[in-house]
């Protein structure tokens, strides 16, 4: 079935002139990469293409070529609208509400809500960057060597440097691919889970103060003061449940990110093989997929954490 969607995606791009790309707000590694390989591999092919993220790219993924021309918001008149990483529409922000059904969904996450016109849902793949890896090539449409750093970026963040559970030898065999296309691997670790600027690592020290762990669950908290003080721009976790998915003996991790709008960020991770948290994000109306999942509620952090931890213990019966 997604060989028979993906022939009529080749189809449908071949037929493009102007495109739009979008991927989700907060964006991660994967949307970036996502993004950036399948517009430069459109532009690339002749294309006139606008690679488009609500929240701008990220200052930690600057360093990929082609980052420059992702802009906030699209102009007027396209024939073709992508969105790429997305397990629903709205996760691409409120300027795309009124911009229509998507032509094409490409995805990863088990969770997709399948909201585009075709949609290319690949949810045994480690990244939707995985995806696009095995599928330009089919749809005619060459991996340079930016693209090909684009993509690895996708699929090397996702797996937390290939430390996921889902981490499958074919998966190492798309990145030595995309590095025999030019991709840098020990450049793209350091900048894309290693590097952390100086307010970002302040982010992080008041975030690991704030540890706590009960019945299988580890977490953290970052409220809006531990940003003020840090300096901190971004209003994600600055990867901290990355460094909380690294703690040994527990089952699942978590981080909870307060926001300026009255709501709070949560980022679930799966910590032992065998425990899909991407059903808790769904019960949040989030998303994600086995392996990492997470979900934007508003209401008041110590409300919303005193809920979600007591919802993430009984659905996940740890």
């Amino acid at each position: 079935m997604t060989d028979q969607i993906s022939g009529d995606i080749k189809k449908r791009i071949a037929d493009a002139k102007k495109v739009v790309i979008a991927s989700h707000v907060r964006p991660d590694g994967d949307a970036i990469g996502s993004l950036l390989g399948l517009g430069l591999a459109l532009i690339h092919a002749g294309k006139t293409v606008e690679m488009i993220l609500a929240d701008g790219a990220p200052s930690a993924f600057k360093f990929l070529e082609g980052s420059e021309q992702i802009k906030k918001e699209p102009t007027d008149g396209h024939d073709t609208y992508i969105t790429v990483d997305c397990a629903d529409f709205k996760r691409t922000g409120k300027i795309f509400e009124n911009f229509g059904q998507p032509d094409i969904n490409i995805d990863h996450h088990k969770t997709n809500e399948k909201f585009g016109k075709l949609n290319l849902i690949e949810a045994e793949e480690v990244a939707t960057a995985a995806i696009l890896t095995k599928r330009l090539p089919e749809w005619g449409l060459v991996i340079t060597r930016p693209i090909a750093a684009a993509l690895l970026t996708g699929i090397l963040t996702d797996t937390l440097g290939f430390r996921t559970a889902n981490v499958t030898p074919e998966a190492l065999r798309q990145a030595a691919a995309l590095m025999e296309s030019g991709a840098d691997l020990p450049e793209i670790y350091m900048h894309a889970l290693v590097r952390k600027s100086f307010p970002a690592a302040k982010y992080w020290g008041a975030g690991l103060s704030s540890l706590e762990s009960s019945n299988g669950i580890v977490w953290g908290t970052l409220t809006l003061a531990d940003r003020k003080s840090s300096g901190y721009g971004g209003n994600d976790d600055a990867d901290l449940i990355n460094m909380i998915s690294a703690i040994d003996g527990h089952k699942v991790g978590m981080v909870f990110v307060e926001q300026s709008n009255n709501h709070v960020k949560i980022s679930w991770r799966a910590l032992q093989p065998g425990i899909d948290v991407s059903p808790i994000a769904k019960h949040f109306n989030g998303g994600g997929h086995a392996a990492a999942a997470g979900a934007d509620i508003e209401g008041r952090l110590e409300d919303i954490q005193k809920e979600a931890l007591k919802a993430t213990q009984q659905l996940l019966n740890l």
